[in-house]
């Protein structure tokens, strides 16, 4: 079996050090190179041929934004951003997702003593998975406008849309939730990201969507027209307090290494609406989630998962299929239309508008 051949684009020759002896340490990968700058990473490339690359955000001579932009329309190819966490850098990191970066990791403080050791499996995992991922193919004609959205149903406000997703998911629930119209119902999501990042995520799909989307602080009354994003740091749960759903967040330990966890949330909608839940699965590595909507579908929900053909990564939806926790599948461009139809079919009271 072939090694996954990753190059490197970092300024810090520690940073480019330490990636050398994490990946030297992975027995399925290599790494054939490592540049300073995109403009020496141009030439590596058409070289050396890489199947992954990580590419820093904050460089000299190009910044990491105009590369990937440019490498997205030339030679697509799986990248791996290494963003600092700062306002700034989550900023630029969301904005790398939309262009088609597959996947994010943090850059830690770190020091020659230290090195990343402590980052070893979650680098060396995010690797693996974009050289395993579908890669979004850039035109260089103007985006196409974002979906209309979808007009208003009659929908009970008892009922609520639960979003799970992972790898890809950036733009995968922005996607779904642009095509939401502002009297949908209550919407909560866990999409796993680290602290810090969340909030430029709900910042961002606040201004591309007609629903107001915030990222969750607790304790928030469950409104139509409004979808909370779990912080990247706590478990986001769905509870009812009297007539009224209701966010709650716990900083319990991670379950199945995620921290938010869409097992926790899926579980908690299945014990707190039951049949008034509809679930969502879209792209993700990994099986988080499965279980949980299963326990879902078996307290009544009705669930949804993202097909295969338009999944970054189709390991979260697999997983949910292969429990049978999932009613339908469909394409992420119909999901948005099929759980409003369905919501509507099935609901006896009109949403205010």
């Amino acid at each position: 079996m072939s090694k996954i051949k990753v190059l490197v684009i970092d300024d810090s020759a520690l940073i480019r050090s330490v990636m050398r002896e994490i990946i030297g340490s992975q027995p399925d990968m290599e790494m054939v190179g490592a540049a300073p700058d995109p403009v020496i990473a141009r030439d590596m490339i058409r070289q050396l041929n890489p199947d992954v690359l990580t590419l820093d955000v904050e460089m000299p001579k190009m910044d990491g934004l105009d590369f990937l932009e440019k490498l997205m329309h030339l030679h697509p190819m799986p990248v791996v951003m290494v963003s600092s966490l700062t306002d700034r850098g989550s900023e630029i990191t969301m904005r790398a997702l939309e262009l088609g970066a597959i996947d994010f990791v943090t850059k830690p403080k770190i020091s020659i003593q230290s090195g990343m050791r402590e980052y070893t499996d979650m680098i060396s995992e995010k690797i693996r998975i974009a050289a395993r991922a579908k890669v979004r193919l850039q035109s260089r004609k103007s985006a196409a406008p974002a979906p209309k959205p979808l007009k208003s149903m009659m929908i009970s406000s008892e009922k609520l849309i639960i979003v799970g997703a992972s790898t890809g998911g950036t733009e995968a629930i922005k996607d779904f939730l642009v095509q939401m119209p502002t009297d949908a119902p209550g919407i909560l999501i866990v999409q796993h990201m680290p602290e810090g990042f969340t909030t430029s995520f709900a910042r961002r799909l606040n201004s591309l969507c007609r629903i107001e989307v915030t990222e969750s602080q607790g304790n928030e009354r469950v409104l139509p027209g409004h979808a909370y994003l779990a912080p990247g740091n706590a478990h986001m749960l769905l509870q009812r307090s009297g007539a009224n759903y209701m966010t709650r967040l716990d900083n319990s330990p991670p379950v199945g290494r995620h921290r938010p966890s869409v097992d926790v949330l899926f579980r908690s909608a299945a014990k707190a609406a039951g049949p008034n839940a509809v679930g969502v699965i879209l792209t993700g590595m990994g099986k988080d989630g499965a279980v949980g909507m299963k326990e879902m579908r078996d307290a009544g929900a009705y669930n949804f998962a993202q097909d295969e053909a338009t999944c970054v990564v189709y390991g979260m939806p697999r997983e949910a299929v292969a429990v049978g926790a999932v009613n339908e599948q469909g394409p992420l461009n119909d999901l948005p239309r099929m759980v409003l139809e369905y919501l509507a079919k099935n609901s006896t009271r009109s949403l205010r508008v």
